[in-house]
């Protein structure tokens, strides 16, 4: 589907503007304009889009109301009568979720002498992971360092992240990259065999290591061809867990999991337990589209919150600035940063930049939103959406012809089902909702407050503070993949299997009868819920 006529007189705007904007510098945001800007425009600063929790660790603390709903809702296993002594299958670690983190755990886990089971709800790699496009970061060039990345990263979380976790994620990086290239990853390189690198948001460095826009798929492709190359990690694929089981102790001794295709529950004991289910952008928090794959519904939150883990940074999501705006039939597809790291800038309808191209996330989120709410300077489709144009036609000018097919392919293709092309022609974009800042907080090792319990990926919270800089999500997951793997095949030498109780179930119950809980719809969620009800 072409632009249609009532959007190209935008379009003409964008092009005559293009020349002079070529040779314009954009000035950053101030701390206290950006700060402004965050607290009048971002998504976080809804006050009637937050409550505060009535039950659990948590409680009193702020979060969406779509997730708050989910964290004190009544367990799937409520009144279910489940034979705990049949034990279906026993494992040193049981992993939970099957994209990259859950991956980089099982296969640390493997190298340190554990049986590993893996369990994963829909097919191995059917993750946000995948979905990544633009790169992954690491301090390993010679006018970078560790310590430049660490302050980035504080920077772009607004100060508050976790030193510790922040200090593993960066200290982990170089090594991640070499671990990653020798197990098959191919990264961009240019003919002498150098890393290419380039800019993201928020960066002082160019740092961003790339598999052109297939860096995410290219990343789970080498992890899953590994764990599959392993058969002893035991693979069950389409069988969510529900709940975990617990001991008289409250410490973690396994997992119950469902088999999609029969409903069978099915008993899993377990020395260890990994989470890496993943975030939770299917719940379209705020009415947002999301780039997130089918399964991100935040199971792994609902089960660890359930036996006591404690949530760290419940209350911030992250709305990535361009996602797809037009055609309809891709809203809120993910528009990578690279786009922009490669020079192109975004504009309003009168073909103008407003914004500086790589302000932090949610800044430049912020500042979009402002544009088409508050300026009413958005480009309106034929449907009623708004956006404001990412104008890529800018890369070739700068980079020189070819360079967007090359360095975008997946953009190209993406756009072009549509008669789009980017090459010669903008993409009209508006923030969707792409990650989940927060998660269960962890220690350096991938560890849980709860006894046997560890936490990787995007599950976990407290490494990005309140916004994650591009091409750190894909270091997370490998960097706290592999310590929580290692971390667990550890523990799992030091402790006996444990006695499986449902008693938190029980307790949680107990709490939610006296907060006064009304009777809700269970959860963890596990599956979206898109099906319309017709009535007759």
């Amino acid at each position: 589907m072409p632009y249609p006529p009532e959007m190209r007189e935008s379009l003409a705007r964008v092009e005559a503007t293009r020349s002079a904007r070529l040779h314009e510098t954009f000035p950053r945001l101030t701390p206290q304009e950006k700060q402004d800007l965050l607290q009048r425009f971002h998504p976080d600063y809804i006050e009637s889009a937050m409550r505060a929790l009535r039950v659990g660790p948590n409680k009193g603390g702020r979060t969406p109301h779509e997730l708050a709903l989910l964290l004190e809702a009544p367990s799937r296993l409520q009144g279910v009568a489940l034979d705990l002594g049949k034990v279906d299958y026993e494992t040193d670690v049981l992993i939970i979720g099957g994209g990259g983190a859950g991956c980089a755990a099982a296969i640390l886990a493997d190298d340190n002498g554990a049986g590993v089971i893996l369990a994963t709800k829909l097919r191995l790699g059917d993750a946000n992971t995948m979905m990544a496009q633009g790169g992954i970061q690491a301090a390993d060039k010679a006018n970078d360092t560790p310590m430049l990345h660490y302050l980035d990263v504080m920077g772009g979380g607004g100060y508050v992240n976790d030193p510790d976790l922040v200090e593993a994620l960066v200290r982990d990086a170089p090594e991640v990259i070499q671990w990653l290239e020798n197990l098959g990853a191919m990264f961009d390189k240019q003919p002498d065999g150098t890393m290419v690198t380039i800019h993201g948001g928020g960066t002082c460095r160019r740092r961003m290591h790339s598999s052109r826009d297939y860096s995410g798929a290219e990343i789970m492709r080498t992890l899953r061809d590994e764990v599959r190359s392993r058969p002893q990690i035991r693979l069950l694929e389409f069988s969510p867990a529900v709940e975990l089981l617990t001991g008289q102790g409250g410490e973690v001794t396994g997992a119950v999991l469902q088999n999609l295709e029969t409903g069978e529950y099915l008993v899993v004991r377990a020395r260890t337990v990994v989470i890496a289910t993943g975030g939770s952008g299917r719940l379209h928090y705020q009415g947002f589209a999301t780039t997130n794959h089918y399964g991100a519904t935040g199971d792994g939150l609902v089960m660890a919150y359930r036996v006591g883990a404690r949530l760290s940074f419940i209350d911030t999501m992250q709305y990535h600035p361009t996602g797809a705006a037009f055609p309809e039939q891709i809203l809120g597809l993910l528009v990578t940063e690279k786009v922009r790291g490669l020079g192109a800038q975004v504009t309003n309808v009168e073909g103008l930049q407003f914004v500086f191209p790589r302000e932090t996330r949610d800044a430049e989120s912020a500042a979009i939103i402002r544009e088409v709410q508050e300026r009413h300077l958005g480009v309106r489709t034929p449907s009623g959406m708004e956006g404001v144009w990412l104008d890529s036609p800018m890369i070739e000018l700068i980079h020189g012809p070819g360079t967007v097919a090359r360095e975008l392919p997946a953009m190209v293709r993406q756009f072009a089902r549509f008669d789009v092309d980017i090459i010669k022609e903008p993409m009209l974009v508006y923030p969707t909702l792409h990650y989940q800042n927060g998660g269960v907080a962890i220690k350096p090792d991938g560890a849980a407050e709860v006894p046997n319990l560890f936490v990787a990926g995007e599950a976990a919270g407290g490494i990005h503070g309140r916004n994650r800089l591009m091409g750190n999500s894909l270091l997370d997951i490998n960097v706290f993949g592999r310590r929580a793997g290692r971390a667990a095949a550890l523990r799992a030498k030091e402790v006996q299997f444990g006695e499986l109780t449902l008693a938190h179930v029980d307790a949680w119950t107990r709490a939610r009868r006296e907060a006064g809980l009304e009777e809700a719809e269970a959860s963890p969620l596990v599956l979206p819920k898109y099906a319309r009800h017709e009535r007759t």
